[in-house]
C-alpha cells in the first residue's frame, strides 16, 4: 500500500509540475496549432515515435490534467448545485419536493449534480486532452480536421445538454406525472428523478456529436455522403436503439423526444459532409501519390 501511495503521489507531483510549466507558456497550444495550420501541405510529416511505457505515461498525464481541471470546476458546480436542484424539482412537477429515502441522499445528490456540472463545463478540456493524446500518430491533414471540429464538439454538447434539461426531461416527466393521475399520487423519488435528468442531459450531449462524427468519417474517407443517404433506414434503426438506451423510461413518447432531434442531426450531418467533406483525405492522398508517380 505504501508503494502504491508513493507511486500515485509521484504521478500527481509530475502532473502538477507539467501543468505549472504549461501555465508558464500559455501560448504553447497556439504555436502547436500554428504549426499544424501554417505548414504547407507538401511539408514532410513528423510522427512522434513512443514506446509503450511513454504512451502509458502520456495517457496518465492527460488523465491527471483532466482531473486537475475538473476539481476547481466541481467547486463552481457545488456553488450552483442548489439552484439546479430547485429547477429540477420544478421541472419534474414535484409540488411537494423530491422524495428521499436515505439520510445521506441530499448531500450525495448535491455532489452528483456538482460533478455533472463540472464535467459539462470542462468538456472542452476533456475533448482537447483526448485529441492531443491521439494527435502524435495522425497526419497534418487529419490533425486539422480534428482540431477544427473541437469548437463544434463543445457547442453541440452544450446544445444537447440544454435540450435534455429544458425540453426532453421536463416534457417526459410531465407526461409521466399526468398519466392516470387519478389513480396515482405523483411523489417522484429524488435519486431516480435526478438520475433521469442527468442521464438524458449527458446522453443527449454525447448524441448531439453525430454531425461532427459524420463529418470526420466522411473527411477521412471511411464513408461518403451518398452512402449516408443510402443507409437512412439503418440509421433510423440505430437512432431508435440509441434513444431507447438514452431514455430512462421505456414509453414511446419519451423515445420520440430523443429520436426525432437525433434524426434531424443525421440529416444535418449529411448536408455538412456533402458541403465540407466533398473531397476526403484519402482522395487527396491518392491524387498526390498519382502526381508523384
Amino acid at each position: 500500500m505504501a508503494s502504491i501511495a508513493r507511486l500515485v503521489g509521484r504521478a500527481s507531483a509530475t502532473a502538477v509540475v507539467k501543468t505549472v510549466n504549461a501555465a508558464r507558456h500559455p501560448l504553447a497550444p497556439y504555436h502547436a496549432l500554428r504549426d499544424i495550420y501554417g505548414a504547407p501541405d507538401d511539408a514532410p510529416e513528423i510522427f512522434a515515435e513512443m514506446t509503450l511505457t511513454e504512451h502509458l505515461t502520456e495517457l496518465r498525464d492527460r488523465i491527471l490534467r483532466v482531473v486537475l481541471a475538473i476539481v476547481p470546476l466541481f467547486i463552481i458546480g457545488f456553488y450552483f448545485s442548489n439552484s439546479i436542484l430547485l429547477q429540477i424539482t420544478q421541472r419534474a412537477n414535484a409540488v411537494d419536493g423530491l422524495d428521499v429515502r436515505s439520510p445521506t441522499d441530499p448531500l450525495t445528490l448535491t455532489f452528483k449534480v456538482a460533478t455533472y456540472i463540472a464535467i459539462s463545463i470542462g468538456m472542452p478540456v476533456i475533448v482537447y486532452q483526448i485529441v492531443a493524446f491521439l494527435s502524435p500518430g495522425l497526419t497534418r491533414r487529419e490533425k486539422r480536421v480534428l482540431f477544427t471540429s473541437l469548437p463544434f464538439v463543445s457547442i453541440l454538447f452544450i446544445l444537447g445538454a440544454a435540450y435534455g434539461f429544458f425540453v426532453a426531461a421536463p416534457r417526459a416527466l410531465y407526461f409521466l406525472s399526468s398519466w392516470n393521475s387519478a389513480a396515482f399520487s405523483w411523489q417522484p423519488d429524488g435519486p431516480e428523478t435526478i438520475s433521469f435528468f442527468l442521464t438524458l442531459m449527458l446522453g443527449l450531449g454525447i448524441s448531439f456529436q453525430l454531425p461532427v462524427l459524420m463529418f470526420i468519417l466522411a473527411k477521412i474517407g471511411i464513408v461518403t455522403p451518398p452512402n449516408m443517404r443510402k443507409w437512412r433506414r439503418y440509421a433510423i434503426l440505430l437512432i431508435s436503439v440509441a434513444a431507447a438506451v438514452i431514455t430512462p423510461s421505456t414509453d414511446p413518447f419519451n423515445m420520440m423526444i430523443v429520436a426525432v432531434p437525433l434524426y434531424v442531426l443525421y440529416e444535418l450531418g449529411i448536408v455538412i459532409s456533402s458541403i465540407f467533406a466533398r473531397t476526403s483525405l484519402r482522395d487527396i492522398r491518392a491524387r498526390n501519390e498519382a502526381t508523384i508517380a
